[in-house]
């Protein structure tokens, strides 16, 4: 068993578990002599910035969040989703609790990744706000939260792919091109990224990428399914959510072929 520290995203155990982690208990906590940023940057752009801490001169300034005890078997997938080594070191920290100070890991940005001008986007910052409501943090701070300026971006068309010959791939062959990844029936080869995306080639590389983030959505219930995917069973917000990251990784990728969920 480890204790984890979350003060972002992690506050909201339904994000906790689209992540793969199910703590086995949660309490509020505070980190003193810290305060919360959202100045790492997302791997894609319209996501804007995430959730950090840096160390701060001010003794009042402090971070609130939730301090789980988890199973062994959850760092790894945590580590995992916190992009470990490459966007976050892991850290002790020592948190207070209402039974004393606590020693728990918590994730820091790391250089490369840190962008003093980064907003978190509208739907990371509702899943912050609507985890440290639920977890009962001081209502003083959930308002300061909730008042965080957003990054902007003017919303995304419907991707349309480009237009062409090009192959089709399931699951089983898309698994034999490990630079390869698939969103929403599109396919991308992911090669020639720039450095920032080295990670996603590993975490994404091979596999079909659509539940991964409709379970981020900010209106995730963690319910949604490979059928919903396979029948396009999408709510308007969804379709949206999706077009913004298929331009994305047209942006950043080559768009290389189809994927066919009826195969699978």
């Amino acid at each position: 068993m480890f204790r984890y520290f979350g003060f972002g995203s992690n506050m909201n155990r339904t994000s906790l578990r689209a992540k793969g982690v199910e703590p086995l208990t949660a309490q509020r906590a505070v980190l003193r002599g810290w305060r919360l940023r959202f100045n790492v940057q997302h791997f894609f752009r319209q996501e804007g910035g995430v959730g950090n801490i840096e160390r701060s001169d001010n003794p009042n300034d402090c971070v609130q969040g939730v301090l789980y005890e988890c199973p062994d078997a959850a760092l790894a997938p945590l580590d995992a989703v916190e992009a470990y080594g490459h966007g976050y070191d892991r850290i002790s920290v020592n948190v207070d609790t209402h039974k004393g100070p606590v020693a728990a890991l918590t994730y820091i940005g790391m250089p490369e990744f840190i962008d003093d001008t980064c907003l978190p986007s509208r739907r990371y910052l509702n899943i912050v706000v609507a985890g440290a409501r639920s977890a009962g943090l001081d209502p003083e701070y959930v308002t300061q939260l909730a008042q965080q300026p957003t990054h902007q971006i003017d919303p995304y068309p419907i991707f349309m792919p480009p237009v062409g010959n090009y192959p089709i791939f399931t699951r089983a062959s898309l698994a034999q091109y490990p630079l390869y990844t698939a969103l929403d029936g599109a396919v991308f080869d992911m090669s020639a990224a720039r450095p920032l995306h080295e990670y996603l080639k590993r975490f994404f590389g091979g596999k079909d990428m659509t539940l991964f983030h409709l379970k981020r959505l900010d209106c995730s219930d963690n319910s949604e399914t490979m059928e919903d995917v396979r029948l396009g069973r999408f709510s308007q917000a969804q379709r949206q959510y999706l077009d913004g990251f298929l331009h994305e990784y047209a942006r950043e990728y080559c768009y290389v072929g189809r994927f066919d969920y009826n195969e699978d």
